[in-house]
């Protein structure tokens, strides 16, 4: 038996789809698709937040910046507060690692349920529906794999 994903709620092997604890005999399995929900809006505010919480700091800074330059002061009042500004604006180097970090997850996540479907046994069948688009990629490539390795190899005709 060859074992194509297996993880705590998903396993496909060779033989069969087992999905929450029911199992689904690929012998009975007809076809393969996915249907792609709408877009969470949550997911994509919360990109927004990251993006502007990247951006917070170095627009500051350009601000801070401007604003010694438009006041005139001595050169001393002016090169302290651009030292400031330099200084907030560089704050954002170490929090940006991290909130690169979430953004990439975020993507790899998705912004949509994701659903796989089956005809089994002549009845369409939601196996699968996740908002993980990685994960959700990983088992319908596993399906499709395990669904084309059981079925039978067609006699090759020549003319």
């Amino acid at each position: 038996m060859i074992t194509y994903y297996d993880d705590r709620s998903v396993q496909v092997t060779s033989s069969t789809v087992r999905v929450d604890g029911r199992s689904y005999a690929l012998a009975d399995i007809t076809m393969i698709w996915h249907r792609r929900g709408t877009r969470s809006w949550r997911v994509l505010v919360g990109r927004g937040a990251i993006g502007a919480a990247l951006a917070g700091p170095l627009v500051a800074a350009v601000l801070g910046i401007g604003v010694a330059v438009w006041l005139h002061r001595s050169p001393t009042v002016t090169i302290a507060i651009v030292g400031a500004s330099v200084l907030v604006g560089l704050a954002v180097g170490p929090v940006a690692d991290f909130l690169f970090e979430h953004l990439d997850r975020s993507y790899a996540r998705g912004s949509r349920q994701l659903e796989i479907w089956a005809r089994w046994r002549g009845q369409p069948v939601r196996l699968l529906r996740t908002g993980d688009a990685l994960r959700f990629g990983q088992i319908y490539r596993a399906v499709q794999r395990a669904v084309e390795h059981s079925q039978p190899a067609r006699p090759v005709t020549r003319r």
